[in-house]
């Protein structure tokens, strides 16, 4: 009962995020909008999970983070997303998923 309730959810947070079965990799401009929309501390989370993300942070340093910080709700991150792998993007849509769950 317990991995059926899993599953349901699973495939409900899929679909919220525009991630279907049949859609293969999530669309970058949807998981800027969605990672935009998460408050400050599962947002960085997120983007520390997913090593491409944090070195685009990293290589500025702590001025990086305070930047972002700063403004991430309206940063441009789609060309950073773009730059992921399927694989990536599909962890990062993933990620997101999970910090919406947990709010």
């Amino acid at each position: 009962m317990l991995s059926l309730k899993r599953l349901i959810l699973g495939v409900a947070a899929a679909l919220w995020l525009g991630v279907g079965v049949a859609a293969g990799t999530p669309d970058s401009k949807q998981l800027e909008a969605e990672l935009q929309g998460l408050p400050w501390k599962q947002f960085r989370s997120v983007v520390e999970a997913v090593p491409n993300l944090k070195a685009d942070v990293e290589q500025y340093g702590s001025a990086g983070w305070a930047y972002v910080k700063a403004s991430y709700k309206t940063y441009g991150w789609k060309k950073n997303i773009d730059r992921l792998s399927p694989e990536q993007k599909s962890r990062l849509a993933e990620l997101i998923g999970r910090a919406k769950a947990a709010k």
